[in-house]
């Protein structure tokens, strides 16, 4: 129970609904308790001394017992439900909050789907359980204490047997809670990964009608459905077993109480008031123990869901902000690498000793075969992730000893895989700056050379975008994500193979009209587009992971080296292809 326990904490803030509705609860109860005793006095009054006027009186107590009880019940229900609504909302919030601020070494290894099904299904289960769950638990231990009291006093030897039993089921419940335990969490897990290819599968359909594949997803879909079914019905056999036999064991004392209550009566040791009240009494107690087989299927469920979200909530980050973090002001735009190596794991370097600096206002080219390590110098840049060795400078401040919303205030990236919101185009384009005014937001557009093509379009700026931008063609996407990131107006730009989606005619209109926006701006710019890297003011050849040739195209041409020979075959290729004849 200690990871509720530990969720026990979102509860705590609304401490006054749980007294009210505990309130409610003893109110409930002492009216419940009460009916059983009129009705007893009802059929002594009038079998002992025939005073039938007296079941008028004993019935309309008996219906304004029972209206209050209702009452109450309705506010004790009414508040524990808004008291678990309202902390799993905290509880939601939190997590997602939680999974906003993780690292993306972090989202780089756990699924999508586990991640959605944490959020949703797992947090809906520890609502179930506090809505619920609580409830009855609470319920059970209020009306058995108050059922037990009364019990001992009307005859002591019968209540202490009456009451082993119940005790005999709640230890019953608490066995099948932790054989159910490990069972919910495997149902947890299994849901998780079957949310994550769904979410693959939607999120890649065209992928797969392409490749004719819809049988081999729906038979992947299938077996792990089979899966998840196998395991619940598991958890339904077991809760199924348990409920019947705990409602047997309930019948037990039942039982006993006609059995030697009827000879106390015969004996005159009893009225037939009292044993009737004694009967509806343990009637009372009986459907709250009962339902102590649903509480422990709702509690076994909970605490697995707890414990999964708890993983999250626990999860360090790694980028954090240091205690006493230093916010990055307006910056002039120099971005120093300092002997810096960085590997995703530890056992595979990606950068190995990388140094060179970028003067305010430079355009500088990252050049290289893939995996030589040049995006993930412009991952590091806005701290994505953190350096293993050396150390990342701006203006001479460690990256690592600046606020994140700062730093990341003053560097802009366009990334290869854009990513567009299910919105409209403007909100898109304004993102990084919601408080941007129309004329900003059409400034950029213009300067990405999108105004005019989102001006054709029926609903102008508010036209939706479709999920992922699946309405927009790559290059309108990638110009969208140029207009994004030029709103934002950072001192330090990196374009990630921005013009990767865009023809020749396209590209010759965006280098146009960021010719003037990237002056006073530091650029780095991962291409292999020959007219960019020829107007570089740095160029950084990367290979395994290390700079082998620095400086400007000239230079380095004149070396005839590894940047020549891979210049000259580029050009070859592109010569081949019209690519540079299509340009002129």
């Amino acid at each position: 129970m200690k990871n509720l326990l530990r969720l026990s904490v979102f509860v705590r803030k609304y401490w006054r609904h749980l007294f009210l509705a505990f309130v409610c609860l003893i109110a409930t109860t002492v009216f419940g308790l009460a009916v059983p005793w009129f009705i007893r006095e009802a059929i002594d009054t009038v079998m002992i001394r025939g005073e039938y006027s007296f079941l008028i009186v004993a019935a309309g107590a008996v219906v304004i017992a029972s209206a209050l009880r209702g009452l109450f019940a309705f506010g004790n229900q009414y508040l524990a439900e808004v008291t678990s609504q309202r902390t799993v909302y905290d509880i939601r919030n939190t997590l997602y909050d939680r999974l906003q601020r993780l690292s993306f070494a972090y989202h780089d290894q756990t699924q999508t789907g586990q991640l959605m099904s944490r959020a949703t299904i797992d947090v809906e289960a520890v609502r179930m359980f506090l809505g619920r769950g609580l409830l009855s638990i609470a319920e059970t231990a209020v009306m058995f204490i108050g059922i037990t009291v009364i019990l001992v006093l009307m005859n002591w030897p019968l209540a202490l047997f009456c009451t082993v039993f119940m005790v005999l089921i709640g230890f019953r419940a608490v066995i099948v809670a932790r054989i159910l335990r490990p069972i919910w969490l495997k149902v947890q897990e299994l849901l998780g990964v079957l949310s994550t290819i769904l979410e693959e599968n939607l999120t890649g359909v065209r992928i797969v009608k392409a490749f004719s594949s819809q049988g081999v997803e729906s038979h992947k879909f299938s077996t792990q459905s089979r899966l998840l079914y196998d395991e619940q019905i598991n958890a339904a056999r077991k809760v199924a077993f348990n409920m019947p036999l705990m409602a047997f064991l309930v019948s037990l004392p039942t039982a006993l109480i006609l059995w030697y209550g009827g000879r106390q009566v015969v004996a005159g040791g009893l009225t037939i008031g009292e044993l009737s009240q004694f009967i509806l009494y343990l009637g009372m107690l009986t459907m709250p123990v009962r339902r102590l087989g649903m509480v422990t299927a709702l509690a076994s469920r909970a605490i697995s869901a707890g414990q999964r979200i708890l993983e999250i909530l626990d999860t360090k980050s790694a980028i954090e902000e240091k205690p006493g973090a230093v916010e990055l002001d307006r910056v002039e735009g120099r971005v120093s690498f300092d002997n810096v190596s960085f590997g995703y794991d530890s056992s595979h370097p990606v950068l190995k000793n990388v140094s060179f600096t970028a003067q305010p206002g430079q355009l500088v080219a990252l050049v290289g075969s893939l995996g030589s390590g040049k995006s993930t110098i412009a991952h590091l840049v806005p701290r994505f992730y953190d350096v293993t060795e050396g150390a990342i400078s701006i203006d001479s401040s460690d990256v690592r000893d600046l606020t994140l919303v700062s730093l990341r205030k003053n560097v802009g990236i366009v990334q290869q895989d854009i990513f567009l919101f299910s919105a409209t185009i403007r909100d898109n384009i304004a993102y990084g700056a919601i408080h941007a005014d129309m004329k900003h937001i059409e400034d950029a557009a213009a300067a990405a050379h999108l105004h005019n093509f989102i001006q054709s379009l029926p609903g102008g700026y508010d036209t939706w975008v479709g999920e992922r931008g699946i309405t927009l063609s790559g290059g309108e996407k990638q110009r969208l994500a140029i207009a994004r990131t030029l709103l934002k107006d950072p001192r330090v730009l990196i374009l990630d193979d921005s013009m990767s989606s865009v023809d020749a005619k396209t590209e010759r209109l965006i280098r146009s009209a960021l010719a003037n926006l990237v002056k006073g701006r530091t650029t780095f710019i991962i291409t292999h587009r020959l007219s960019i890297i020829q107007n570089a003011d740095l160029i950084l050849m990367m290979d395994d992971g290390r700079i082998v040739e620095q400086g400007k195209h000239e230079e380095l041409m004149a070396k005839r080296s590894l940047y020549s020979q891979i210049y000259q075959s580029q050009l070859t290729a592109d010569l081949y292809s019209g690519e540079e004849f299509a340009e002129e």
